[in-house]
C-alpha cells in the first residue's frame, strides 16, 4: 500500500468502545457529527478523521482509493489495538474496505453507508458534476437549495468542508481512480460488515447487481434507508442512526 499520512481527529464521547468515522469525498470529519454524537450517547468513543486533501489533513499527490485506504489503515485508537467498529460513508466506505481487507486486525466490524465500492459510467459523471457544483458556489444558500431537508449544522459544515478541501485533490480522486473498483477487497472481507444503503428511488451508489455481487460474501449484510439519497445520515438521520446502532449491537 502507499505510504500513509497522519490524519487529524475529532472526538465525541469517552466510552470504552472505540469507533472510527470516515467521511466521503468533498466532506470532512466534522460532517460526521450526527453519528459521532449518537454513538457517544450509546457509550462509544467516536473518532472522526479528515481524509487526505480534505479539511486539516495533509495534502499529497496520490489520491487513489489505495492511498486513502493506507491512511485509514494506519489510523488506530489512541491506546493502540483494533477499532471495535469503523463507520465509513461513500469514499470513506471504500477506503475502509481496502483497509480492513489489507489488515484483519484493524477493526472488529464495519458499517458502510452507501459505499463507493464500484464507480463507473453514469455514477462517475453524477459524482463529478456534483463536486463541480459544490466548489463553484460554496454557500449556505446553494447547499440549502439542493438539500432543504438537511439540519442547519449539516448545511453550515458542508460549506465549510468544501471551502477547506483541495479542489485539485477532489478532482484527482475521480481522475486517478480509473477504474474505481474495490469489489475484490470487499470479497476478501472477513469481519462482520453491514451496509446501510441509500434508496435507489432517490439515488444510491450501491444497489442492483453491484449489491448482489458484494453480498455474496457471507460476512456482509445490508439494509436500506427509505427516502434517503447518497448521504442517508444527512437526508434521513434518525432512520440511518437507528440502523447503524442496530448494526453495532
Amino acid at each position: 500500500m502507499p505510504a500513509p499520512l497522519t490524519l487529524p481527529r475529532l472526538i465525541w464521547g469517552d466510552g470504552p468502545r472505540q469507533v472510527l468515522l470516515v467521511h466521503g469525498l468533498g466532506s470532512s470529519a466534522a460532517l460526521m457529527w450526527r453519528i459521532g454524537a449518537a454513538v457517544a450517547d450509546e457509550g462509544w468513543r467516536a473518532t472522526a478523521v479528515d481524509l487526505r486533501g480534505h479539511g486539516d489533513a495533509p495534502r499529497a499527490l496520490d489520491y487513489s482509493v489505495a492511498a486513502y485506504g493506507a491512511d485509514v489503515a494506519a489510523t488506530r485508537p489512541e491506546a493502540g489495538g483494533a477499532w471495535d467498529a469503523v463507520i465509513g460513508h461513500s469514499l470513506g466506505g471504500a477506503s475502509s474496505v481496502v483497509a480492513a481487507a489489507s489488515d484483519a486486525g484493524w477493526t472488529k466490524r464495519l458499517v458502510l453507508i452507501d459505499p463507493a465500492i464500484h464507480v463507473a459510467g453514469r455514477d462517475a459523471g453524477i459524482i463529478r458534476r456534483s463536486q463541480e457544483r459544490a466548489f463553484a458556489t460554496p454557500t449556505v444558500e446553494t447547499v440549502r437549495s439542493e438539500h432543504p431537508q438537511w439540519h442547519p449544522q449539516d448545511v453550515e459544515l458542508k460549506v465549510d468542508a468544501v471551502r477547506r478541501a483541495s479542489v485539485w485533490a477532489v478532482a484527482q480522486t475521480s481522475a486517478q481512480n480509473q477504474p474505481w473498483d474495490v469489489r475484490p477487497d470487499a470479497a476478501r472481507l472477513a469481519v462482520r460488515t453491514h451496509i446501510v444503503g441509500a434508496d435507489p428511488a432517490v439515488y444510491s451508489l450501491f444497489n442492483g447487481d453491484l449489491a448482489a455481487s458484494v453480498l455474496e460474501n457471507p460476512h456482509i449484510t445490508m439494509s436500506v434507508v427509505p427516502g434517503a439519497g447518497h448521504s442517508p445520515h444527512r437526508d434521513r438521520p434518525d432512520q440511518t442512526i437507528r440502523q447503524i446502532l442496530e448494526a453495532l449491537r
